[in-house]
């Protein structure tokens, strides 16, 4: 079997094929590995924004689009998806602790150095192993419905780290509406903090850390772990108060519609 990454796109079924939209992402996600590596402790925020922004929408959508087809067609199938779906576990603990770590500490540069060697070791495994072996099995129309498929979901999946939520359907899809809604309402803070918000810096830094408590506290709800594996399972803790949640729900949807008020002033 030749690995994806060695494949031109015409040879993995043209440009609407889930696998050349996969070697794309993998190709801008070695480029952010790099830029990851490069940057100093004050340049790495931005960066890991970016990089969540591509890496959970990618790996939500081949969850929920592209595993239950490999366990379906795949003899070997569950052995293989859950694999790499441990790999997405963990490189969902690993980011949730580095929203915990100060900026610089030597606990934190090893969990971002983590963070690289779990997401390169996740594309070998999905370049030169589970893509192959579904390329075998799986005509090049049906890849292209599902490239189709895989692109509208990652367009509107989830952007933080979640490891209380099943990496498996139906959990992670039940999961999908109210994480993704609070993750790209937090993604839109932090972009706005980082390009200089003035004396609003500390407002908008208070409203994401409260989207953040909102999110990882509706994780919690049983319906978001339903269909996962044990080997993916993470105990809750105890979740955030509710009237904590709607607090910070309220700063968070606050926040930007004051400063935005202002801006057209």
């Amino acid at each position: 079997m030749r690995s994806v990454a060695d494949q031109s796109v015409e040879e993995l079924g043209g440009r609407l094929s889930v696998l050349a939209r996969q070697q794309s992402d993998h190709v801008r996600l070695d480029g952010l590995l790099h830029r990851l590596r490069a940057s100093t402790h004050e340049e790495q925020l931005p960066v890991l924004l970016e990089l969540y922004r591509l890496v959970f929408p990618h790996a939500f959508a081949e969850e929920s689009v592209l595993w239950p087809v490999m366990r379906r067609v795949l003899p070997d199938g569950e052995e293989l998806t859950l694999q790499v779906e441990q790999e997405h576990q963990e490189v969902n603990e690993l980011v949730t602790r580095l929203e915990r770590l100060e900026l610089g500490s030597p606990e934190r540069e090893a969990a971002i150095d983590r963070l690289v060697d779990v997401l390169r070791e996740d594309v070998r495994d999905e370049e030169d192993e589970l893509f192959p072996r579904l390329q075998e099995r799986v005509p090049v129309d049906q890849l292209r419905l599902l490239g189709i498929a895989w692109e509208v979901v990652s367009r509107v999946a989830p952007t933080r780290a979640h490891p209380i939520v099943a990496r498996r359907p139906p959990g992670n899809v039940i999961a999908a509406l109210p994480l993704t809604i609070l993750d790209r309402s937090r993604d839109r803070l932090d972009r706005m903090r980082l390009r200089g918000a003035g004396p609003a810096e500390g407002a908008l830094h208070a409203a994401s850390s409260a989207l953040t408590r909102v999110a990882h506290a509706v994780e919690h709800h049983p319906l978001m772990r339903g269909g996962e594996d044990p080997s993916t399972r993470v105990d809750p803790k105890p979740g955030v108060p509710r009237g904590l949640l709607v607090a910070g729900a309220l700063v968070a949807v606050a926040v930007p519609i004051a400063l935005a008020a202002r801006r057209r002033r």
